[in-house]
């Protein structure tokens, strides 16, 4: 009504002369309900920029440190001997066998598993196992090779045949079962992926001979394996009668004495 007035007449001009506390007090009381009315606004306005600001802060260090994993190089748990191939002696028509030694490099205990692209004429012993931190075994693969269209020798032809070692961290003291590496697909590590490489089985070589010696090896534990635990403890015939080497001694010393003695009578 103050400002309509101000705009009809000269003489409510001199009113407003008189009283120029309340014009600016008017003029920043309506300024500052204005301010105070964006405010909130400019509030939010600079929250949801800061927001947006550190979401894309943290999408970014996010991404940045998958890139950064993505680079890394991967944490073996297992050493392999040999480290990239599969050596087999060049048997055509016939199975030949390999093998690679596999040792646990790790503090924990380790699940290892075979795959291969060739599951109908390759096969490895054992499959999969758990190996304890420091324990290492030689598995043995299993192959049947082919013979060629020509008859000849073809031991410059690439084998397409490939096999992948994975292996998995687990506890102590669990037992062995393929459904590990399913159950827990997302810690599985994949080794190393191994080639078929063919020796010629009637020309020596450092690599055929390191082969020999890895199979016997593995032989000679599988059959260690197979015999059955040797017993150090005492023997226990009958109902549970414990006989040692000493009174079995004595039993027979104690009847040779009776035989003794009746021959004397």
């Amino acid at each position: 009504m103050a400002i309509a007035d101000h705009n009809k007449s000269h003489s409510d001009g001199k009113l407003w002369g008189l009283c120029p506390f309340w014009q600016s007090g008017t003029t920043s009381s309506s300024s500052s309900s204005t301010q105070n009315l964006h405010q909130p606004q400019q509030h939010h306005s600079q929250r949801h920029r800061r927001a947006e600001g550190s979401d894309s802060r943290s999408s970014s260090t996010s991404t940045v440190s998958s890139v950064a994993r993505s680079l890394l190089p991967t944490r073996r748990r297992l050493r392999l001997d040999p480290a990239k191939n599969l050596y087999f002696p060049y048997e055509p028509g016939k199975q030949v066998k390999s093998a690679v030694r596999l040792k646990n490099t790790s503090r924990s205990h380790v699940a290892f598993k075979f795959q291969t692209t060739a599951p109908k004429s390759c096969y490895m012993r054992p499959p999969g196992g758990i190996l304890a931190p420091g324990e290492s075994i030689i598995a043995t693969v299993f192959k049947f090779v082919e013979q060629p269209e020509n008859n000849e020798k073809q031991l410059d032809q690439k084998s397409k045949v490939k096999f992948k070692i994975m292996s998995l961290k687990v506890k102590g003291g669990m037992d062995y079962v393929p459904e590990l590496f399913d159950e827990q697909k997302d810690e599985v590590a994949v080794e190393r992926i191994l080639r078929v490489v063919f020796l010629d089985a009637e020309r020596p070589s450092p690599a055929l001979e390191k082969l020999k010696r890895q199979l016997a090896e593995a032989e000679a534990a599988l059959e260690s394996r197979k015999k059955p635990p040797v017993d150090t403890g005492p023997r226990v015939v009958g109902e549970g009668l414990v006989i040692d080497e000493w009174k079995e001694r004595r039993e027979k010393y104690l009847a040779r004495q009776q035989v003794e003695a009746v021959d004397s009578v």
